[in-house]
């Protein structure tokens, strides 16, 4: 059974090249592109791939939404272009649908992300649904939704050996800057929740101790102690915006 990549784009240069070595061994490999400035498109083409276009609408849900639909194969492997796709995960990709295909619609995915220069524990493993039947998925075009699949969904062996490897390493500046634009957009979908104080304290503390203690952040010194902090406060930001949307009432 054959398998799809689709990889959205967006000025994604940096990484764009070694996230489409790793994903030379599958069927197609298409490339969706939100009209990028930079070296984006010529990347593409020089590794042969399927260039679409998808209007710049600020985040990549709609464009990989898009992208799904237009894939050749059933089987749809979404990946990020700051994301490395392993042998050992194409492999075990390839032996799901051999051996799965017919009794699963999708499978979750764990990845490997980094912070200030260190693997994250506190992210470990990252579940992500990125594997999926074309015609059994639908991703929402709203920030950091997750798609929907009609039928059941597996989870792969939680092991680093078969993870996206996540190249991206933000510093700290970068992180917060996008705390801020994405707690606007989680404000937008959000429109309409209400929350107490002491709800947005339990709700940020949760945050603070599921990734520094829980999943084992401490083990990352400073940088699983400042990546758990920000992870709280973009619950604690969403709930203030609400707040601020909401001033006037209760």
């Amino acid at each position: 059974m054959k398998i799809s990549v689709v990889i959205h784009t967006y000025n994604s240069e940096r990484y764009l090249r070694r996230c489409l070595e790793s994903v030379a061994g599958f069927d197609e490999v298409v490339v969706c592109d939100m009209h990028s400035s930079d070296s984006t498109e010529a990347i593409a083409r020089e590794f042969g791939c399927r260039l679409i276009y998808h209007e710049h609408t600020g985040i990549a849900e709609p464009a990989r939404n898009w992208a799904i639909q237009q894939a050749e194969n059933e089987w749809v492997l979404v990946v990020d272009s700051d994301e490395v796709v392993p042998e050992t995960l194409r492999r075990a990709l390839y032996e799901f649908v051999q051996t799965k295909g017919e009794e699963y619609a999708g499978a979750l995915i764990p990845r490997r992300n980094r912070f200030m220069g260190r693997f994250m524990h506190g992210s470990w493993p990252d579940y992500i649904l990125r594997f999926m039947r074309r015609t059994k998925a639908y991703w929402p075009p709203t920030v950091n939704s997750q798609p929907s699949v009609e039928g059941r969904v597996a989870r792969l062996p939680r092991r680093r050996e078969t993870a996206f490897d996540h190249l991206d390493d933000p510093t700290v500046e970068r992180h917060i800057d996008k705390t801020n634009r994405y707690t606007d957009m989680e404000r937008r979908r959000r429109a309409g929740q209400h929350y107490s104080v002491a709800t947005a304290m339990i709700k940020a503390w949760f945050r603070f101790v599921r990734t520094y203690i829980v999943k084992g952040g401490f083990r990352d010194g400073r940088a699983g102690y400042v990546y758990a902090q920000i992870n709280a406060i973009y619950k604690f930001l969403t709930i203030a915006k609400l707040w601020e949307d909401q001033r006037g009432g209760s």
